[in-house]
């Protein structure tokens, strides 16, 4: 993980830190910043690189194992898993659950489905510069 790859994660105190870590791998696996089999930096490193205590690299790592999102064999780095599936899952998983954060902070406003489909559309791309499809236009 190099320092730009890093440098995108700002800590919340709403949710715990290892949860936060968790999500960033994930983040950077959906955009292909991260791929199948790429090595990741050791707990130690992390912890460093992220300015966290080694023993909450240590609980992100034994989470993302748990996932099945990184493998460690032995005294080897750990890697991004190459199964297909865990990570074909991790962007529709990013996906859903920022649409359940959007719905939970807008349903008592009590807008038309379409007119809220409509401004979600106006705002992605006019602010992402992508076409409605979704395809960057640049």
């Amino acid at each position: 993980m190099t320092e730009e790859q890093k440098s995108g994660v700002s800590f919340n105190i709403r949710e715990p830190v290892y949860i936060q870590v968790v999500r960033h791998f994930k983040e950077q696996i959906a955009t292909g910043q991260i791929g199948a089999g790429d090595k990741i930096p050791s707990r130690r490193e992390l912890a460093s690189l992220m300015k966290i205590n080694a023993n909450t690299a240590q609980k992100a790592y034994k989470e993302m194992e748990e996932q099945g999102l990184i493998v460690t064999e032995g005294n080897s780095p750990s890697r991004i898993t190459q199964d297909q599936q865990i990570l074909s899952s991790i962007r529709a998983e990013l996906i859903e659950s920022a649409v359940d954060i959007f719905i939970g902070s807008i349903r008592n406003i009590q807008i038309p489905v379409e007119e809220l489909v409509d401004i979600i559309k106006t705002k992605y791309t006019s602010e992402r510069k992508l076409s409605p499809e979704g395809g960057d236009t640049r």
